[in-house]
């Protein structure tokens, strides 16, 4: 898919759901680093990028006045918001995206590792390494960013929000993803995505071309 594709998709999901730049990038740049400490392949690296930037894409047939809703969702509204990844996946498969790797990610990143989650109840090893991993990151950034329902983070967001992913790994989440993630966040390895993509600043749409990608990686030695 176009960078310039892409990035018209991401900014329409951002206007709809009232998510900053910053939630894009930070996602998508935090499975990036997560990625490469794996040691995976360049080209796989770039894929799961991609698909954490697309993984909302579903929310676009979700109504705006639920999305925006400050407060709790009713029974019918979290039914329509938990449709969200398969429509994700039906609108990729539309637009004639074939990248299973991509795919995986926005359908299934509200799976959970003891197969509660959404849209298939898949359980432990049956979710692919890629929304196993983004689980965790999702989670993360929803714990300690702005939201309709939550304007104000306390300085304290960040720690509280590790010890709830470790409290729900191997029920949630899967445990070896959330070690990795909260060993990256203590060993500072995400601290340029935090310092330079924070909800308060005015940042472009996400894109995912190899220049904007170049950008953001020489900002981890600013």
């Amino acid at each position: 898919m176009e960078p310039e594709r892409i990035q018209a998709i991401i900014s329409q999901i951002e206007r709809k759901d009232m998510t900053t730049a910053a939630h894009t990038w930070r996602v998508a740049l935090y499975a990036r680093v997560m990625a490469e400490d794996a040691g995976l392949e360049r080209n796989d690296i770039d894929r799961i990028t991609l698909g954490a930037a697309l993984h909302d894409i579903g929310k676009l047939d979700v109504p705006g006045e639920i999305l925006r809703k400050p407060g709790p969702l009713t029974d019918a509204e979290f039914a329509i918001v938990r449709e969200h990844p398969a429509n994700g996946h039906r609108r990729l498969l539309e637009l004639g995206v074939d990248d299973e790797i991509v795919l995986d990610l926005v359908r299934h990143h509200h799976e959970r590792w003891d197969g509660l989650g959404y849209p298939d109840g898949l359980a432990g090893e049956q979710i692919a390494l890629g929304p196993r991993y983004f689980a965790v990151i999702d989670a993360f950034d929803a714990m300690t960013s702005a939201r309709p329902y939550r304007t104000r983070i306390d300085g304290q967001a960040g720690e509280l929000a590790m010890r709830e992913l470790k409290t729900g790994a191997g029920d949630r989440y899967w445990p070896q993803a959330v070690e990795a993630f909260c060993d990256l966040r203590v060993s500072g390895r995400f601290d340029w995505i935090i310092e330079h993509f924070s909800d308060e600043q005015a940042l472009p749409a996400f894109s995912a071309d190899s220049d904007a990608m170049r950008l953001a990686d020489s900002l981890r030695t600013l």
